[in-house]
């Protein structure tokens, strides 16, 4: 008799115990766990929500004035070209990659494969559990990038896609885009780049995997990053016409919309290049001030290639006890590496987002010595 699922704990719902160590200071808990915007959205972009009319059902598919606006920013950020027929809104990344499988598999049911980053965001392998698919992490190598020779022949068989993540969450690693969309032309395997944190690229120009041609790839892009809009759900697909257009049709009947004002608002978002530069600046700031914090606490840590988080080895090689180090010496909430594959046991992963003030209150615990040392 088959069992019934019963969904696991959610991982940031674990930190019970870390948040009640952190919350013991004046101050209370200041928490790094999740990659939560606490910068303001641009007002021009929630004066452009607040004018657009709810009433009425928006286009599942988006907008014209919304695929145009991601067409155009494709365009000019990341210098390819794609027309806005062959973009797609959808309600947050988050949404589309945890829905996926179950679309592709309706497609191709003959296979039942999702192969993910073996360090990577959670919600790629649980998007294959809840569609009822294989989830088949792909060991990373000592950069924290994808090894597409470590793939099963017999795994890509059954592929019914190859996720990437570039910048990576949790370690910040930049992809070879090429060679993911090589390896999924030459295995019949689509492969989705998710590129949310493309806005935030250090060691080298934003890039997407729309650069080596759209056959059999579709890229993953989101504003809740890059304009502070995590709330308002709205993202966007584009790629290969083929696969684009099937999954948009769909999600149109699953009843998958952005509402009319979050689209308006991601209109203005898009077009606007200035807010997203101000906030790199911001970002590149706390990511220096977290290593030099962490620097004074006896826990070396470097500047990622891409993205906002900063990936630590633990000193014991446990990053459940660094954890706990970190909350109880400075008051931080950090997420334990095991959160992100079982591979990730040794680090920790900080959300470098917390707030200028929230900043000022770590480092003044630090430099009046509330810290003890935490690399012993």
């Amino acid at each position: 008799m088959t069992e019934p699922f019963v969904p696991p704990p959610y991982p940031y719902e674990r930190l019970d115990e870390i948040k009640a160590i952190a919350d013991g200071f004046d101050g209370g808990a200041v928490d790094l766990s999740i990659g939560t915007p606490t910068d303001p959205a641009p007002p021009f972009v929630l004066t452009a929500m607040a004018a657009s009319d709810p009433r009425g059902y928006p286009p599942s598919i988006g907008t014209p004035e919304f695929r145009a606006a991601a067409s155009r920013w494709l365009e000019r950020r990341l210098g390819v070209t794609v027309l806005a027929e062959d973009v797609r809104a959808c309600v947050g990344s988050k949404e589309f990659v945890a829905g996926l499988p179950r679309w592709l598999r309706l497609r191709q049911p003959e296979r039942d494969t999702v192969l993910y980053p073996a360090i990577s965001y959670p919600s790629y392998e649980m998007g294959a559990i809840l569609a009822g698919c294989r989830a088949v992490p792909v060991p990373c190598d000592d950069a924290w990038r994808l090894d597409l020779a470590a793939i099963d022949p017999s795994d890509a068989e059954r592929a019914l896609c190859l996720w990437i993540n570039s910048p990576g969450n949790p370690a910040g690693a930049l992809e070879d885009l090429g060679a993911a969309a090589d390896w999924g032309r030459e295995h019949a395997v689509p492969v989705f780049s998710d590129e949310c944190y493309v806005e935030f690229t250090w060691d080298d120009a934003p890039r997407t995997i729309l650069t080596h041609g759209a056959d059999g790839v579709v890229a993953v892009h989101s504003l809740s990053k890059r304009s502070n809009l995590a709330g308002a759900r709205a993202a966007f697909y584009a790629g290969d016409p083929g696969l684009v257009s099937y999954l948009g049709e769909v999600r149109k009947h699953a009843g998958l919309m952005v509402p009319h004002p979050v689209q308006a608002a991601a209109v203005a978002a898009l077009d606007d290049d200035g807010h997203v530069d101000a906030q790199r600046r911001i970002y590149e700031d706390r990511l220096h001030r977290g290593i030099d914090l962490l620097g004074q606490l006896g826990v070396p840590a470097a500047m990622p290639s891409g993205a906002f988080y900063l990936w630590v080895e633990a000193p014991s090689g446990d990053g459940w006890d660094l954890a706990r180090r970190l909350a109880s010496d400075a008051g931080i909430v950090t997420s334990p590496g095991e959160f992100y594959g079982e591979a990730g046991a040794g680090h920790v992963r900080l959300a470098m987002v917390g707030s200028d003030r929230s900043m000022a209150l770590v480092e003044t615990r630090v430099s009046r010595g509330s810290a003890g040392a935490v690399g012993r």
